[in-house]
């Protein structure tokens, strides 16, 4: 298998590339955002590690980039110890998982081979069915090209139905995914708040995409309604 290590710290690099050619893999190294980029366009890979910090082009703008042209690659992202909003911003622009320097080498390998295994199913950074569209890095909302305004709980519930789209979904299921397992209130509150973003999503347009399915859930349409 063909792995691609984007990282500008030459020690680090080389030492990537032994440990990983030892272990069997054929690999490929970048110092830079845009000579990582280049090799990510001109060849396949199992498995990418991405550098945040890199000169030309950071690691963060080379992944929004590639999953921007639907390329699909397992993305591990290598941050800096104290890189919190590193890590929370790789993954929100679709990078699949992290690990903070300095690592253990065996720790790498298993995120790999879990990553390897998963293989490269599509993994969008902006969510989409129809001309309805959720960026969760930004937490924006559009319908065609008009700009929705929703508050952080809509937002989550519209997340939550737009990761699953065109799939029931169950009240118990948002609960837990939005609130929490040990909600004690009222679950009716789902339907509160499918409500309120019918009456910003759908009703203004003239569309039906949140769909109420009696005794089952809800199901975002994957058209868009």
């Amino acid at each position: 298998m063909r792995v691609l290590v984007v990282e500008d710290e030459a020690g680090l690099a080389n030492g990537l590339r032994r440990g990983l050619e030892g272990e069997g893999f054929a690999v490929d190294t970048a110092a830079t955002g845009v000579d990582g980029l280049w090799f990510a366009r001109e060849h396949q890979y199992a498995v990418i590690l991405l550098d945040v910090m890199l000169p030309e082009l950071n690691g963060l703008e080379v992944c929004r980039t590639l999953r921007a042209e639907e390329n699909w690659t397992p993305i591990l992202m290598l941050t800096a110890r104290d890189g919190i909003s590193d890590q929370v911003d790789g993954l929100d622009t679709g990078a699949d998982d992290y690990l903070t320097k300095p690592f253990s080498f065996a720790v790498l390998l298993a995120r790999m081979r879990a990553l390897i295994r998963r293989g490269t199913s599509e993994r969008p950074a902006v969510l989409s069915a129809g001309d309805l569209r959720v960026d969760p890095a930004a937490r924006r909302v559009w319908r065609g090209d008009t700009q929705i305004e929703v508050t952080a709980r809509e937002f989550a519930v519209l997340e939550f139905l737009a990761r699953h789209a065109g799939q029931t979904v169950s009240k118990r299921d948002i609960l837990a995914s939005v609130w929490d397992y040990d909600f004690e209130g009222d679950p009716n509150i789902v339907e509160v708040y499918i409500g309120h973003l019918r009456n910003k999503l759908d009703r203004p347009f003239g569309r039906t995409s949140l769909e109420t399915l009696r005794g089952a859930g809800y199901r975002l349409a994957e058209n868009g309604g």
